[in-house]
C-alpha cells in the first residue's frame, strides 16, 4: 500500500521528536535507495555532491530542475520519507529559496536543507542578515504547505578559513529564530564542540558524518545531544572506492580477485525486496 506525502511527513517529524538519535543515510540513485530501505533505515536524504557526481558533474554543477528530478526518483522508489540537500536554494534572493521549497514539496519531498554558502570564492558565506532572511522566507513557504515539511538550515562557516564555533552558534541561533526546524553545521572539530552547539539551540541538531578525523560514533553523537545523523557522500565514496579498487586490479595486474569479495545480484534483489 502506498504511503501519502502527509503520512511520510508525519513519520519524518516523529523521528526528530522521539528520544535519541536516528541515522538518515544518503542514497545517490534508485538502487542505493532501495538497498537502504531494504536494510531497515527509516528515512533517506539526497546528497548534492553524490547527486551531481552521478550525473558526471561537480557538486553545485546541476540545476534546480535536475536536483529535483533526481530527488523525485528517490521519492518514488520507496515509501520512506525523503529529505533533499538543496544547497543554497539555487539562488541568492529569499524569494528564490522560497520557490525552491515549494517545488521541493511538489516532487514529494518532506524536508530539505538550505545552506548559507554564496558560491563566491571571495565572500563564501552570505552575511548573516541575508542568510537569516533566506531561512525566514523558506520557513514562510513551509508554513503555507498542507503538511509538516522539515526545513533544515545549515551553517557552513567551519568549512572556510578563520572558522569559529562561536560564529557557528550565532548563525544557528539566528536560523532557529527565523523558523528552521532542524539545524546543521558540518565541520565541527570534536565531540566537545558538538555538545556545545547542541546545548546552545533548542531545535534538533543534524551531525554530518563524512569528514575524516571529524566523524564520531553514533553513541558519542547521541550522548552529545545530536538528534539526526546524516552520512553525506560517505556511502557513495565507499561504493566508488570498491569500484576503483577493482578497476586498478584489472588494469594493474590483470587479476580479478575482487570478484570473490562482491555481493551477488541475487543478494541485492533479496535486500531490495523485488
Amino acid at each position: 500500500m502506498s504511503v501519502t506525502q502527509a503520512e511520510k511527513a508525519a513519520r519524518f517529524r516523529a523521528l526528530h521528536e522521539r528520544p535519541g538519535a536516528f541515522i538518515i543515510p544518503n542514497p545517490w540513485d534508485a538502487l542505493s535507495a532501495r538497498l537502504l530501505a531494504g536494510l531497515g533505515f527509516e528515512a533517506l536524504a539526497t546528497s548534492s555532491a553524490a547527486s551531481a557526481n552521478g550525473m558526471g558533474r561537480r557538486d553545485g554543477g546541476i540545476t534546480r530542475e535536475q536536483a529535483l528530478a533526481h530527488a523525485r526518483s528517490i521519492v518514488e522508489i520507496t515509501d520512506l520519507p525523503v529529505s533533499a540537500d538543496l544547497e543554497k536554494g539555487f539562488g541568492r534572493e529569499p524569494e528564490v529559496v522560497a520557490e525552491t521549497i515549494r517545488q521541493a514539496a511538489g516532487v514529494g519531498l518532506v524536508g530539505c536543507t538550505i545552506e548559507d554558502t554564496s558560491g563566491d570564492s571571495d565572500h563564501p558565506l552570505y552575511d548573516l542578515p541575508l542568510a537569516t532572511e533566506r531561512i525566514a522566507a523558506a520557513a514562510e513557504a513551509v508554513r503555507a504547505l498542507p503538511f509538516p515539511f522539515m526545513l533544515t538550515a545549515r551553517a557552513h562557516n567551519l568549512l572556510f578559513p578563520n572558522a569559529s564555533v562561536d560564529e557557528t552558534i550565532r548563525r544557528l541561533q539566528a536560523y532557529e529564530k527565523a523558523g528552521a526546524d532542524v539545524l546543521f553545521a558540518p565541520g565541527l572539530p570534536d565531540i566537545a564542540a558538538v555538545k556545545t552547539v547542541c546545548s546552545s539551540i533548542s531545535k534538533p541538531f543534524n551531525f554530518m558524518v563524512g569528514i575524516a578525523g571529524k566523524s564520531f560514533s553514533a553513541r558519542e553523537l547521541e550522548e552529545a545531544g545530536v538528534r539526526r545523523i546524516s552520512l553525506a557522500t560517505s556511502l557513495y565514496r565507499a561504493a566508488m572506492t570498491g569500484l576503483l579498487d577493482a578497476i586498478r586490479e584489472i588494469k594493474g595486474t590483470g587479476g580479478f580477485s575482487f570478484v570473490d569479495r562482491t555481493v551477488t545480484t541475487a543478494d541485492l534483489v533479496k535486500i531490495m525486496g523485488i
